[in-house]
């Protein structure tokens, strides 16, 4: 097995899930961080779909905030993802999945060179630099099975 890396470097990642009850999972990485997922009903936890949502705003969003953040710190930074769930011949999926930036940066010339930036960084992202979306996009097959001993 490849040497496990975290961060945002290139190398292998990792998390394990354990059940907490029915529907409820904790989850952990390789660097000990936990967090719930899952819940039914009115739990609060995000869901599964959420979680893709948020991972692949969260990796355009640090994207495009790592690149323009050279030029000025924004003075507000919201990013928004989402899609709808269906379920055709293909099963169930997310359709019309969409994330929008909105980002104001101040006045003066470091402003106007990071919103000019700003556009190109979201197509940087989109087109190459994130790995969620990117692995979305282009359709990367998922092996799955039962643990081996």
């Amino acid at each position: 097995m490849a040497e496990e890396t975290g961060g945002t470097g290139l190398g292998h990642r990792s998390i394990s899930m354990t059940r907490v009850e029915k529907g409820l999972y904790e989850v952990t990485n390789a660097r000990g961080g936990t967090m719930l997922l899952g819940g039914g009903g009115d739990s609060t936890h995000f869901t599964p779909v959420e979680l893709l949502l948020a991972a692949i705003a969260g990796c355009s969003a640090t994207d495009v905030d790592f690149i323009t953040a050279k030029r000025a710190e924004p003075e507000t930074y919201t990013v928004t993802a989402e899609g709808d769930k269906v379920r055709d011949d293909n099963g169930n999926h997310l359709d019309n999945i969409t994330v929008r930036f909105a980002v104001e940066f101040p006045a003066g010339e470091a402003g106007d060179a990071a919103r000019e930036m700003l556009p190109k960084a979201i197509a940087m992202s989109h087109d190459r630099l994130c790995t969620v979306s990117r692995t979305v996009v282009i359709g990367t097959p998922i092996d799955s099975g039962l643990a081996e001993d």
